[in-house]
């Protein structure tokens, strides 16, 4: 799993669309791990196969409204 860490506060405006892009790939990539747990652990957080399976197979531009905005 890669990691990133910023070091120092990004730019107020010019950041956004980067912050938005890497949100996106983000849950992209936790999607991909819900689909790979295994019914066990998916029951231990409460979430059958098939609900893990619709999330999974959402397309990344499909995301919360609360993932594409970023504090002002």
């Amino acid at each position: 799993m890669t990691q990133v860490t910023v070091s120092r506060p990004l730019a107020a405006k010019p950041a956004f669309p980067a912050i938005r892009v890497l949100n996106l790939l983000a849950l992209a990539r936790q999607r991909r791990r819900l689909a790979e747990l295994d019914d066990r652990a998916l029951e231990d957080i409460g979430v059958t196969r098939a609900q893990a399976n619709a999330e999974a197979n959402r397309p990344f531009w499909d995301a919360p409204d609360t993932w594409l905005n970023t504090p002002s």
